[in-house]
């Protein structure tokens, strides 16, 4: 995928809390890492489609240094069972597409933070 610059925007689903860290932290130790950093080495738009248990604990830190990267955009996420897991964070996976057609224009897909669970 390198300086080949193949793809319009790539997508993680589900990213979990460990490839969020790695993202977050510059670990490049996987194919996985490897592409995302060659897609926003290319200044192509990266979406996450957040899925871990740990969003709202330790991994808050790496979301939000994320959250603020150039040309990385999350798919809208909130809390999946906030009695149960109360850190525990999914993305609407059905709204992929939609983030990614606005990733492509630069935009992040708004509201970020939805209502994911209900009693």
């Amino acid at each position: 995928l390198g300086p080949s610059k193949k793809l319009d925007v790539m997508v993680i689903a589900p990213c979990t809390g460990t490839s969020i860290s790695k993202l977050a932290n510059a670990v490049t130790d996987s194919a996985v890492m490897m592409a995302t950093k060659a897609t926003l080495r290319n200044l192509k738009p990266v979406v996450i489609a957040i899925s871990t248990n740990d969003g709202l604990g330790l991994n808050a830190s790496n979301i939000a240094k994320l959250l603020t990267t150039k040309n990385i955009y999350f798919v809208p996420y909130g809390q999946d069972a906030p009695e149960q897991k109360p850190n525990s964070l999914v993305a609407r996976m059905e709204l992929i597409q939609q983030t990614c057609e606005a990733a492509l224009d630069g935009k992040q897909t708004q509201p970020v933070l939805v209502e994911k669970y209900r009693l």
